[in-house]
């Protein structure tokens, strides 16, 4: 095995820590005989419960050696992949390097593990290609990274030759992309000490579709076709969704995320004291072949508050043009994300700020530069008893157990009781009800 690892070139930075290079160095001290076997043993075992980790955290299922180095592939961020992922392969004479290199996987692929198997008293590796998963409620896994890293890794192990190999992966690249944004629909951000950021996927994203979102269909409408425009490389416009609370801003966002995902939308969501490294988080995604919505929930600040100047400066303003690749999106409950207070508007009032309207501009501009603005209202009874009963008989309560007019009157009760007339009270309603079934 390390003579096929140490043979790759396009694909040969691989840290040291990693399960390949590691399971290459078992080999070739195997080989030469420079550790004790019992030693090596347990090393064997650290490489086989991280492939074990992994195939746990995606729900890989019967060859996990293939998994792993399928994963591995589309993953791996170099200069061909990326290219790749921007125009699909293209000729070129990094072609004949990197079909050398797909040579070295399909060896990988077929490699034997009985020498080390036998060697070491071991059969883990013979298990690893036979694996048989313990089924897993979707919550508890990765369900979109799972499906292309199986679906590929099946398709690789029936390639004929290097060539279609080739043909594979970089179909993939294009299609999908390449590392954590062609597998994954959002991310958050977290910080790493030294002024720059990482991104962290959200592994279970609401699989929420536009449809499942009962009413409000112009809302629905206008949202689509803003995001439509983006993904198709049409000029759109960053979108603020405001209004009452549970009437579906978020989730519609959610929704036009999972609609568009297979033409490349990403979502990224930041909190408002991340704000400060929009100007980071941009500088990493903008020369990606994705289109990204920076996702911002229920936003509002304060008077002493101001973060809004970060977005202000991101949004329309700043020094450095906002990329054609992102859009803003935010959800709030207010109209004016800014809180105003009386004195804002009393040019008169002595105080330490002498111009009093041009505070209150400043406040105001924030959303003026929000270009699409999309008004959520609460429903009103009659919507609120269409949408119980819809809710309802999509999750499965017939009539025969309660009919129309029951699940409306009780719908009512349950409004009663605090939830007050949104489309979140429906929806927690029938959580109630298939709960007593």
């Amino acid at each position: 095995m390390n003579h096929i690892v140490s043979n790759l070139l396009v694909y040969g930075s691989l840290p040291e820590d990693s399960i390949l290079w590691q399971l290459s160095e078992i080999c070739a001290a195997l080989e030469n005989g420079t550790e004790k076997k019992d030693v090596l043993r347990r090393r064997v075992f650290e490489q086989v419960k991280r492939i074990l980790m992994l195939g746990t955290e995606y729900a890989f299922d019967k060859n996990l050696w293939h998994n792993y180095l399928t994963f591995l592939l589309i993953t791996n961020e170099n200069p061909f992949s990326l290219v790749c992922e921007k125009m699909g392969a293209k000729e070129g004479t990094v072609n004949s390097f990197v079909k050398t290199d797909f040579k070295m996987f399909r060896a990988l692929f077929d490699y034997d593990f009985g020498r080390l198997e036998t060697e070491l008293e071991t059969d883990c590796f013979t298990k690893l290609c036979h694996y048989q998963a313990i089924e897993k409620k979707e919550l508890m896994y990765n369900r979109n990274v799972s499906e292309k890293v199986r679906g590929l890794s099946e398709k690789l192990e029936k390639a004929a030759d290097e060539e279609e190999f080739f043909d594979l992966v970089t179909g993939f690249y294009k299609d999908y992309g390449v590392g954590m944004f062609g597998l994954n629909k959002a991310f958050r951000i977290a910080e790493n000490g030294d002024g720059t950021v990482r991104f962290l996927p959200v592994n279970n994203m609401d699989a929420v579709l536009l449809d499942d979102l009962i009413g409000y269909e112009t809302q629905k409408a206008r949202l689509v076709e803003n995001t439509r425009a983006f993904v198709e490389g049409r000029t759109a416009n960053n979108v603020l969704l405001f209004g009452d609370s549970g009437t579906g801003k978020s989730t519609s966002i959610k929704a036009v995320v999972n609609e568009f995902y297979p033409m490349g939308l990403r979502m990224i969501e930041i909190y408002k004291h991340q704000f400060k490294d929009l100007s980071a988080i941009i500088g990493q995604i903008k020369n990606r072949n994705y289109r990204f919505i920076i996702y911002m929930d229920d936003l509002s600040f304060e008077e002493f508050e101001i973060e809004y100047k970060f977005l202000k400066a991101v949004i329309e303003g700043g020094v450095e043009t906002k990329p054609d690749n992102i859009l803003i999106y935010a959800t709030s409950n207010r109209r004016h994300l800014i809180r105003e207070t009386f004195k804002d508007r009393d040019d008169m009032e002595h105080g330490e700020d002498l111009h009093r309207s041009d505070t209150l501009e400043e406040k105001l501009s924030l959303v003026n530069r929000f270009g699409l603005t999309i008004f959520f209202a609460k429903p009103n009874r009659t919507d609120f008893y269409d949408m119980a009963v819809k809710l309802a008989r999509r999750a499965g309560i017939t009539e025969e157990e309660i009919s129309d007019e029951e699940i409306c009157h009780e719908a009512n009760k349950f409004e009663m009781r605090g939830g007050g007339l949104s489309g979140r009270t429906a929806q927690q309603f029938v959580n109630a009800l298939g709960g007593k079934r």
